[in-house]
């Protein structure tokens, strides 16, 4: 079952159970998904929709942020709920040891010795770590392993 279908039944089922908290981000999800194939012209694929999914749950932690800074913990527990919620959808991440290691093969790679080599080795990373680390956290990782 591909993701978009799951996230449909989803919401399909948070209807009849009366869930409007959850019906509401489900709902903003999917048009997030629909504004995408939009504006693209595409149907999104599995990978595409993670890629909306880890967009959407990057807001959703900004907000937070801001809304306990505004001491709006109101917002910010709705927003969590959120996080929640889209947090179902992505798939189940790498271990540090499992990123730690695809980083050695990277450098290894790439040859990068210095933090100057940091934007050679992210770009090698990136596409073998999207949807499935947090590329912030990858970002400290690689920094640290390149003595930065």
């Amino acid at each position: 079952m591909s993701l978009k279908v799951r996230i449909n039944d989803d919401m399909k089922a948070a209807m009849r159970a009366k869930e409007a908290a959850r019906l509401s981000a489900l709902r903003l999800l999917l048009a997030a998904i629909k504004q995408r194939e939009v504006d693209e012209r595409i149907e999104l694929d599995d990978a595409a929709i993670v890629a909306v999914v880890d967009k959407m749950l990057k807001q959703r932690r900004d907000s937070v942020s801001q809304f306990e800074g505004a001491q709006r913990f109101d917002l910010a527990s709705a927003e969590r709920f959120e996080i929640e919620v889209l947090s179902a959808y992505k798939p189940e991440g790498l271990s540090t040891e499992q990123i730690t290691a695809l980083i050695d093969a990277a450098i290894a790679t790439t040859g990068a010795a210095s933090p100057a080599d940091m934007g050679k080795l992210m770009a090698e990373l990136k596409p073998r770590l999207a949807g499935k680390a947090d590329m912030a956290e990858v970002s400290k990782l690689v920094k640290a392993r390149l003595g930065n």
